[in-house]
């Protein structure tokens, strides 16, 4: 079952949400530290993220799933932000460089259509990055944060999932080893954990980012019927279907 859209924003305003948003977009600019002249595309809710690329890139759009719901981004200049289905993105075939699926892959009904998706408009040098909850991390099993609702994943089994869908798997780095606590003491000693974690317990992380490329050889397409690509710009505040 898709997470709110508030309820997403909510924790994102919280203490404990501004540490995870900190200790993933430490990885994200690790994996991806230049996206100057090129598209940068989220699927899910990443508006906590996209800021780190909007000044950079070409062109950044977040992209939100109906059953998620939508909130306008950014809040103080033209839109970027729309609601889609997200088994058919209206967006054109190899028209982005860069997709951050973040939010998304752990609630998806319709896991197989939307990797397909995201293939079809990625670029043939495009990246995807999939942020997703670690089965074996604390964040996973506690369902006050939205790590810890949907479906968790291993590396083994992401890793397994992107080769399926004709991805290359090239890389994963894990994220977010503090501890799933409103604790003064814990959250005050966040970068401490994010250090220790990331040198002696990497197995152990609350998300994984895993990044990956289009197979582009022996890939046998399945047609997908010829559609319009079908949105809504957020113009209010939220909106939901």
């Amino acid at each position: 079952m898709w997470i709110d859209v508030i309820n997403l924003k909510d924790f994102y305003k919280s203490s404990i949400g501004m540490i995870a948003q900190h200790s993933i977009s430490r990885q994200l600019r690790i994996m991806w530290p230049n996206v100057s002249e090129q598209s940068v595309l989220c699927i899910g809710y990443g508006l906590p993220y996209l800021d780190l690329f909007r000044g950079e890139a070409t062109r950044t759009i977040a992209a939100m799933p109906a059953a998620q719901g939508v909130l306008r981004w950014p809040q103080n200049a033209q839109n970027l932000a729309t609601l889609v289905d997200e088994t058919e993105l209206p967006f054109q075939d190899l028209s982005v460089d860069r997709v951050l699926l973040i939010h998304a892959l752990e609630y998806a009904e319709n896991i197989h259509p939307l990797l397909r998706e995201i293939w079809r408009i990625l670029t043939g040098s495009g990246k995807l990055i999939v942020v997703a909850p670690n089965r074996k991390g604390l964040w996973a099993l506690l369902e006050k944060t939205p790590f810890g609702n949907g479906q968790p994943f291993s590396q083994r089994q992401l890793s397994r999932l992107l080769r399926d869908n004709l991805f290359v798997p090239l890389k994963t780095h894990p994220a977010l080893f503090t501890p799933p606590s409103q604790s003064k003491m814990i959250l005050s000693s966040a970068a401490a954990w994010d250090k220790v974690g990331g040198l002696t317990f990497k197995t152990f992380s609350g998300v994984m980012l895993s990044e990956a490329t289009k197979q582009l050889y022996a890939a046998r397409i399945t047609p997908i019927k010829e559609t319009k690509g079908r949105y809504l710009p957020a113009n209010k505040e939220t909106t939901r279907t």
